[in-house]
């Protein structure tokens, strides 16, 4: 589905040059569970923007189920990005002025989705994440748990090829936490692929996959055995 081949970003002020990532080769395939983790720093929030279409790489490729984007415009970008990715950020990112109901709709909306689908899609969305009887609610009116239902359900409403996750339980207690997560996996289970940055060993042990950056460079990209010797013992 991904594929990042000698893949590198460098940020450059008058003064210094810093070297966020340095030649990744990166492959992810579709119904991947994925955590990207770097203890360091700038490194894993770099690579999760250029996954997501928010900035591009200084050198290399990236290549989008199987077409090489490295070239496309900013306007080509945003068109593929609201189509086929959902993002979940740590902040919500949700909008105070709109509803629940409006915040989930907004994507469907730069879709150009009729009415009508608009309205089916929202309600099933909002149903399936356990947050349709807040549809009416404004964000400050929910808790932090509650809001990230939402920024999830808004995630999943354009039904996306890739979820592409970062830090999603930062501001979260641990129960909401551990709610999220498991929505994450589920949603993982039943094909979505899920890219998640995070720094939490935790939040971790929820994925497939754990890939490790050090400067900017990836130092172990190993399948989690956690994670699977713990699928097969809820089997």
């Amino acid at each position: 589905m991904i594929k990042l081949h000698h893949l590198s970003r460098v940020f450059r002020t008058q003064d210094v040059e810093t070297t966020a990532l340095n030649h990744i080769n990166l492959h992810i395939s579709q119904g991947e569970f994925v955590a990207i983790m770097d203890s360091s720093g700038c490194g894993k929030s770099t690579l999760l923007s250029i996954l997501g279409m928010l900035d591009s790489p200084s050198h290399g490729s990236i290549e989008f189920d199987g077409t090489d984007i490295s070239g496309f415009s900013e306007a080509k970008l945003a068109q593929l990005r609201k189509a086929s990715i959902g993002f979940v950020f740590q902040s919500f990112n949700l909008i105070d002025e709109l509803t629940v109901y409006e915040n989930v709709e907004l994507p469907l909306q730069y879709l150009n989705v009729s009415k009508s689908e608009r309205k089916a899609r929202v309600e099933a969305i909002l149903k399936r994440v356990a947050i349709d009887h807040r549809a009416d609610h404004f964000p400050q009116q929910l808790s932090g748990g509650q809001q990230q239902r939402v920024a999830i359900a808004r995630a999943l409403v354009i039904k996306p090829k890739l979820i592409l996750a970062d830090e999603p339980t930062g501001n979260l207690d641990s129960k909401n936490g551990e709610e999220v997560m498991g929505m994450l996996r589920e949603l993982n289970r039943e094909g979505t692929t899920v890219i998640m940055v995070t720094h939490s060993e935790k939040e971790g042990a929820y994925s497939d996959r754990i890939v490790r950056l050090l400067d900017g460079q990836i130092m172990v990209d190993k399948a989690n055995v956690y994670e699977q010797t713990f699928s097969e013992a809820s089997v």
